[in-house]
Parts: structure tokens; sequence; C-alpha cells
């Protein structure tokens, strides 16, 4: 099961809305996942992050892999 740290889009039309969570590479984007572990949302300025530091360190060190996108976050907040 390759596990990844991603991006789950959320909130209407033209305001999107991100969490953080940690998932199956093979559920789709805005599928099925295994835990919830931040969020983010750009609309705001500046735009606000909130991740569970304790639980993505948890989850890298089990060998999920982060996108591009949420390796940006996780470094602009000190977790990697």
């Amino acid at each position: 099961m390759a596990v990844k740290i991603r991006l789950r889009r959320m909130g209407a039309k033209k305001s999107p809305f991100y969490r953080l969570v940690v998932a199956d590479s093979r559920y789709p984007r805005d599928g099925r996942f295994i835990e919830e572990i931040g969020y983010y949302d750009p609309t705001k300025e500046p735009a606000v992050v909130k991740i569970d530091a304790d639980k993505a360190k948890a989850w890298i060190a089990k060998g999920a892999q982060p996108t591009d996108t949420v390796k940006t976050l996780l470094k602009k907040n000190n977790v990697l």
C-alpha cells in the first residue's frame, strides 16, 4: 500500500479550502482517506495553515510520501 500525504479539496466553487490527509495513493483525490492531519486555507490573507506536527512526523516515519505542495507546506511550518 503506497501511502501519501496530500491535499483534499473542500469548499465551494472558486473558494477552495484544503485538508491535509493521509491516503492510499490509489484512492481518488477527494475520496477515502486514512487520517486527517491538518488544513490549509489559501483564500485568507495571509494563508492559514494548521498542521499536527506529531501526526505528520509519525506518518513520514512510517513511510508516507508527501506530495510536492504538502512538502512545501511542511517545510514552511518546520515539520520537515
